[in-house]
Order: structure tokens, then sequence, then C-alpha cells
């Protein structure tokens, strides 16, 4: 049985964000943050991440050199803060310049398709 459109709407969507989320998760890493901070500012722009996948794309990208990370001790229990490491600022940068030229050629691809169905007759 073929999958509902809410279904199909659902699975694509989750794709799309699957590629953005080590993105918007390095933009929040220029400055040192611990996991539930990070959760808090991201979804505080919109961008809601589960723990589940937050923690261990962190790890993962800690463990790729793309972070650096330390534990510190204030006000409460110790609290593991990342920020992007040199090769992490790099890698950021050189990814934000590819999703705003991707992000560009997609916004007028859709504006294109917008401006063929008005001129439709």
């Amino acid at each position: 049985m073929a999958d509902s459109p809410e279904e199909v709407s659902a699975k694509l969507e989750q794709e799309l964000r699957r590629g953005v989320i080590m993105l918007a998760t390095l933009s929040q890493l220029r400055t040192a943050q611990y996991g539930y901070s990070l959760r808090q500012a991201l979804a505080t722009r919109g961008m809601t991440i589960e723990e589940g996948t937050l923690y261990p794309l962190l790890r993962r990208l800690e463990g790729q050199g793309l972070l650096v990370s330390e534990w510190r001790i204030e006000d409460g229990p110790p609290r593991r803060y990342y920020t992007l490491s040199a090769q992490g600022e790099t890698l950021f940068a050189s990814l934000t310049q590819s999703w705003r030229n991707l992000t560009g050629i997609v916004d007028g691809l859709i504006d294109e398709d917008k401006s063929r169905k008005k001129a439709a007759p």
C-alpha cells in the first residue's frame, strides 16, 4: 500500500531537516554551549531538535574534529560545553556559503515556477 500524501510529505520534510540540522547546530556553537542550552537556543529560533538526535550529533562532530568540548562546573552539575574547533570554523564558513548558494538557486526555481503558473492562461 502506498503512503498517504501526508506521510510522504512528513518523510520528505524529515530528509530536508536532516541536511540542515548540522549547519544549524554549527551556527550556534561559535560560542560555547552545553547540550540543553544549545537545544534551547535552536528551539527559540524555530529549530526543535530531540535529545536523541542532538547528543549523538555532538559526539560525531567532536569525533570528526569539528568541535572541542570541556567539562565545566558553573551553578549546578558539571556540564560538557562544546564549541567549534578551527576545522569546524572553516567547515561552517564553507557550508554556510554552500547553503546560501543552494537556497538562492532553489528560491529562483520556486519563483520561476510561480511565475509560469501566473502566466498560464
